[in-house]
């Protein structure tokens, strides 16, 4: 065997010995998937109704916990489904929504799907200026298979050009989100590029799963990143995976994936 045939063996060896080695690190009770997903109240872009696809996206990715934008409750629009619960038949997981503003015969606003019981519930309010559209954050408190309680917060920010309530509503969520340093996951819609004062806001208190700016609208081709998986505190959190799902009818974002594992508070 030749030296350089030699080499080639020795690198491939070294290089499984480390993935196994650091497969084995990680606590798979300590593992959290991730998803959020504006789902455009059911519609999909070939201009029907399914939620059957929707859910299975969703269900595609395993996640343990879901984030729901968009999401409908009891509108016309909506055929007077509720469409959190409806997704959470179809992928066998617990349901919540929480109201943002009454719309169209029914209600609007966020949902969760969750893997886990909820322990607690809130509906977080969060400001608006006359004219634009109420909206609301989501949170839910669950315990992960490890016995850890960690926290998860689903939110819609304002989506118009200006973005003054975009920043008023970072600055709530910031203020209403971190009395404690109980391990949390904000995620969803956001409306703003990562450069934008509001998500700037956001970055002094969470960090950010992806260190790049992958778009994620639209969905058929996108150009913007305005969905987004963050955490706190940073020191108890590794990223194992993010990606941005290449779906590209199911609705006019992407689902974005992420894999956190929750680190032993040293």
């Amino acid at each position: 065997m030749d030296k350089a045939l030699r080499n080639i063996i020795a690198l491939i060896l070294a290089a499984c010995f480390c993935f196994s080695t650091n497969a084995q690190d990680v606590d798979s009770s300590r593992v959290v998937r991730v998803l959020t997903y504006n789902i455009l109240h059911g519609k999909t872009l070939k201009g029907d109704f399914d939620l059957d696809l929707i859910a299975s996206v969703i269900s595609s990715t395993k996640p343990d916990l879901v984030a729901l934008q968009e999401v409908d409750y009891k509108t016309n629009r909506a055929h007077k489904y509720d469409l959190v619960t409806e997704l959470a038949i179809r992928t066998d997981m617990a349901p919540l929504f929480a109201r943002a503003m009454p719309y169209d015969g029914g209600e609007y606003g966020e949902g969760i799907l969750s893997r886990y019981s909820f322990l607690t519930t809130k509906n977080h309010p969060l400001p608006y200026t006359e004219g634009k559209e109420p909206r609301a954050a989501a949170e839910v408190n669950v315990i992960i298979e490890s016995g850890d309680t960690i926290r998860f917060i689903g939110t819609h920010l304002d989506h118009t050009r200006d973005d003054h309530n975009r920043f008023i509503q970072a600055k709530e969520l910031n203020r209403a989100l971190t009395k404690d340093e109980r391990p949390a996951i904000l995620v969803g819609d956001l409306n703003e590029e990562p450069d934008k004062r509001g998500m700037q806001h956001l970055f002094t208190e969470w960090e950010r799963s992806f260190k790049t700016d992958v778009p994620t609208y639209p969905s058929d081709e996108p150009v913007k990143k305005i969905d987004y998986v963050l955490f706190r505190p940073a020191e108890r959190w590794r990223v194992l995976e993010k990606r941005v799902l290449d779906e590209r009818i199911a609705s006019d974002h992407r689902p974005v994936l992420v894999v956190l594992e929750l680190l032993p508070d040293n």
